[in-house]
């Protein structure tokens, strides 16, 4: 049986699927439901448990739904959030700043969550964009194996490459359980990460959107 479609709660467009199969974010062909199945049976099995027994038996169905949910970023195509934009501003010209957007997202390295919160500021030229859209953004490179540096940059990225703004300035600021519940096993750290385009580069200006941003 081949993997279903991943699962999504807005009408954003989705990658193009083959017959049978789905193409991920690399453009490699997914295994299927019933191979991933399997892969989480050998999982719980290396970690010390029966797969078979009643309370496990169910497992790895519902790991592989959880992770249609988790990773539900790939089948999502950032710069088509985006592409909806509102031309009767008023001459508005000031920043538009939408702070403490929450998201979960998952470590690549030891596929621990992240869970954090994105603040991402804009300098419009003619055109905006619904803050929603902005929101959706964040899931879309969130809900999918990353790094946070790679988040950060992929959102001001795509929002540069699409609005075309005047300016860029997104920051985050996450917890990483790759770091709290193993390893050092340091629960007070926050890592937090930056990126300015356009406008946003020049030192006065940045001070401005820190400000406004309240980081």
């Amino acid at each position: 049986m081949p993997l279903r479609p991943l699962l999504s709660t807005d009408d954003t467009p989705a990658l193009e699927t083959a017959p049978g199969k789905r193409k991920c974010f690399a453009r490699h062909e997914r295994v299927s439901r019933e191979e991933a199945e399997a892969a989480v049976r050998t999982l719980i099995n290396w970690a010390g448990d029966d797969p078979s027994r009643e309370g496990l038996v169910d497992t790895p169905a519902r790991v592989v739904r959880a992770y249609e949910e988790w990773f539900s970023g790939y089948g999502q195509m950032p710069d088509a959030i985006l592409q909806r934009t509102f031309g009767e501003v008023a001459d508005y010209d000031e920043m538009i700043v939408l702070r403490d957007i929450p998201f979960e997202s998952t470590c690549e390295h030891h596929m621990a969550s992240i869970r954090g919160v994105a603040h991402v500021a804009y300098l419009p030229r003619e055109r905006v964009v619904g803050i929603s859209k902005l929101a959706r953004l964040v899931d879309a490179y969130a809900r999918r194996l990353q790094i946070q540096e790679r988040l950060t940059a992929e959102i001001a990225g795509t929002i540069d490459k699409v609005l075309k703004p005047r300016g860029v300035a997104v920051i985050i600021e996450a917890d990483h359980a790759c770091m709290t519940s193993r390893g050092v096993r340091k629960h007070d750290g926050s890592l937090v990460t930056r990126s300015f385009k356009g406008a946003y580069k020049n030192e006065l200006a940045r001070r401005e959107v820190l400000k406004a941003l309240g980081v």
